[in-house]
């Protein structure tokens, strides 16, 4: 078993190695709109082909399946349903500007659509970013007290076993 083990680990080291070595001989940077670049897993864009019914049926149903399975329960709804509800309607450069969206990092788009922090620049001239957020932001509005939300730079989302910083704890919870 041990064998096993230690040629499982030796054939992963070498694939990484030749993969680092492809990736530093081509451009990852995938760059278009004026948006942010970004790291791209096989150097390919999602290609906006809306030449035919079936491709633009394709088209749709890959960027809904992007948008509502990204493994973050919250962006998961919320980029999921505000998909559905316009992508119908989405032009070949608003498509290209949702790729760019669903390219960003969970965490990230997390607290920028929520006002926990600014997005780049670059982000917050995204159509579609700026939608979502407003979408995002409206409903924090109409449904969440200010109060309960916290100021930018602070941690939105306290533990379970938050004490406030009584009795010289920690200040936020899960510490």
């Amino acid at each position: 078993m041990a064998t096993l083990r230690r040629a499982l680990f030796r054939l992963h080291q070498t694939l990484d190695l030749s993969a680092n070595s492809f990736r530093a001989s081509q451009s990852l940077l995938r760059p278009h709109l004026g948006s942010v670049s970004r790291f791209y897993s096989d150097g390919r864009s999602i290609e906006v082909d809306f030449s035919n019914e079936e491709s633009k049926r394709r088209l749709y149903n890959r960027l809904l399946y992007r948008s509502k399975q990204r493994g973050f329960l919250e962006l998961d709804l919320v980029l999921g349903n505000w998909v559905e509800e316009n992508i119908r309607s989405m032009d070949e450069l608003r498509i290209k500007a949702l790729v760019d969206v669903l390219d960003l990092e969970n965490p990230d788009l997390w607290k920028w659509l929520t006002g926990q922090e600014q997005p780049p620049e670059a982000v917050n001239n995204n159509p579609v970013f700026t939608a979502v957020r407003s979408k995002v932001m409206d409903n924090l509005n109409n449904h969440a007290a200010p109060e309960t939300r916290s100021k930018p730079g602070q941690p939105w989302v306290r533990g379970w076993d938050d004490k406030r910083g009584l009795d010289g704890g920690p200040k936020y919870g899960n510490q």
